[in-house]
């Protein structure tokens, strides 16, 4: 007679030993979780001590009163040296008087220029523009400024040298489509000069690179028709815009409200 084989009781609770080890790691993830978010807490309040200095520095911000335990104040800071992209000033009026002693400096220093039409200064809706002519600047095609402006340059280096402002250097041509062994289009002949200017201006350290921006806008930004030999002229030019970094480097919808507040000002 065969022995009776006995068989073991199979157990179903045995899943409840997985999921208890389940739940006790769950439980210690979020326990890590809640012990990260309390180390956290002083960075938090780190960077945002830090997003609102950096707000403060811009000349928007600047000119409202902060408030610290209770009491408010304004910041101010000494301009030792230029303010690389952070410019504080305490009113929109207090850039235009700053705009305004530059151009001074520059229609003195630049009278003859100005006097034969070859460089123009004047306050747009952007800030103080000092425009320069390709006549009085550059050989047609080329983004070479021709040696003998290399005087009037420097003066403009010299003006600026201690400028607390960002300097946009921007290319402009008429609509006269270019194609010559340098270039292939307008885009590439505007951008090249505006390049070039902003690097003389660098080479003689008139002013920081991080204040400096180069920018080409070929055809489509022109000051007068193209329609005429004169017109087509006067939109040949590169144009040097010392600005607020508030208008230069803020978003697309600050950009809009802060150039109609300058334009308020300047009666644009």
């Amino acid at each position: 007679m065969n022995a009776k084989i006995p068989h073991s009781k199979v157990n179903h609770e045995r899943w409840l030993v997985s999921y208890a080890d389940f739940i006790t790691l769950l439980f210690a993830f979020f326990v890590v979780l809640y012990a990260f978010s309390k180390a956290d807490r002083e960075k938090h309040v780190q960077v945002s001590a830090a997003i609102d200095s950096g707000f403060q520095s811009l000349s928007i911000a600047a000119a409202l009163p902060r408030t610290q335990s209770g009491a408010a104040k304004n910041e101010t800071r000494a301009f030792s040296e230029p303010l690389h992209f952070a410019v504080q000033v305490n009113s929109a009026a207090e850039v235009r008087a700053d705009l305004e002693a530059i151009r001074t400096d520059l229609q003195k220093r630049l009278a003859g220029q100005i006097g034969r039409g070859t460089v123009s200064i004047e306050l747009g809706r952007d800030g103080l523009v000092i425009s320069l002519r390709e006549a009085g600047f550059f050989d047609s095609g080329s983004a070479m400024p021709r040696p003998e402006t290399s005087a009037t340059i420097d003066q403009i280096g010299e003006s600026l040298k201690n400028c607390r402002y960002d300097v946009r250097v921007e290319g402009h041509t008429d609509t006269i489509p270019i194609h010559n062994s340098k270039f292939d289009s307008n885009w590439e002949l505007s951008s090249a000069r505006a390049t070039r200017i902003a690097r003389l201006l660098l080479q003689m350290r008139a002013i920081s690179p991080r204040q400096v921006a180069a920018a080409g806008y070929a055809e489509y930004h022109p000051v007068a028709g193209n329609d005429t030999a004169t017109g087509r002229a006067a939109n040949r030019r590169v144009d040097l815009v010392v600005m607020p970094r508030s208008v230069l480097d803020l978003s697309s919808d600050d950009k809009v409200a802060d150039k109609s507040t300058w334009r308020k000002l300047t009666g644009q």
